[in-house]
């Protein structure tokens, strides 16, 4: 049976474009009909395309991506997927942006799966790293602000001026709770926000 090669693309939200992505993949031989396109998070691999592309690989297939992040951002699972696909299915994997991580080269040696995932443990490691600076970091902003005085969050919202006048209209039902909101100018959860604080006292 002929080695088949597939072309996987990701990007995060529906508006951006995969297109780059796209012509990497063509340009490393990969047919429009063979590229799977997902346009979700890279956290899980809970994804319809990356899915039905597990369904049609088999030994001996080639599975190309254009960077390693468009497989997925959380490199523990990268590494339990690119095991296996290379693994269970016996199929190999090539990252354009990232000629180490081509697992055909040097296939028949060790040289080639040592690398490779030697490779995937350093991304995983240094993504693991940068998770725990980014929660550090934000840690520390927080302290800092709390040391200054700074309120974090959205600000308190203040009852309008006419506020006593118009509650006691709608508590006396002279004026709807619509109507009140209007005069207030007010939405309507911070409206029962205010009424329920008014209940509280």
């Amino acid at each position: 049976m002929d080695m088949r090669i597939h072309g996987y693309a990701r990007v995060s939200t529906k508006e951006q474009n995969e297109a780059r992505q796209i012509t990497a993949l063509k340009e490393a031989g990969v047919a429009d009909r063979d590229i799977y396109i997902d346009k979700v998070s890279g956290k899980s691999f809970d994804r319809p395309e990356y899915q039905r592309l597990l369904n049609v690989i088999r030994e001996g297939d080639l599975v190309v991506v254009l960077s390693l992040d468009r497989l997925g951002r959380n490199y523990t699972e990268v590494q339990e997927q690119w095991r296996y696909i290379t693994d269970e299915l016996g199929a190999d994997i090539k990252v354009l942006d990232m000629p180490l991580l081509d697992t055909r080269a040097n296939k028949d040696t060790i040289d080639s799966r040592f690398v490779s995932d030697l490779v995937l443990q350093i991304l995983s490691y240094v993504a693991a790293k940068e998770r725990e600076n980014i929660k550090a970091r934000q840690a520390q902003g927080i302290a800092n602000a709390k040391a200054q005085g700074k309120v974090l969050g959205r600000p308190k919202a203040v009852k309008p001026a006419q506020w006593d006048e118009i509650y006691s209209q709608w508590k006396e039902k002279k004026i709807t709770a619509v109507a009140a909101m209007k005069v207030l100018g007010l939405k309507p959860n911070t409206f029962y926000k205010f009424v329920n604080e008014e209940k509280e006292n």
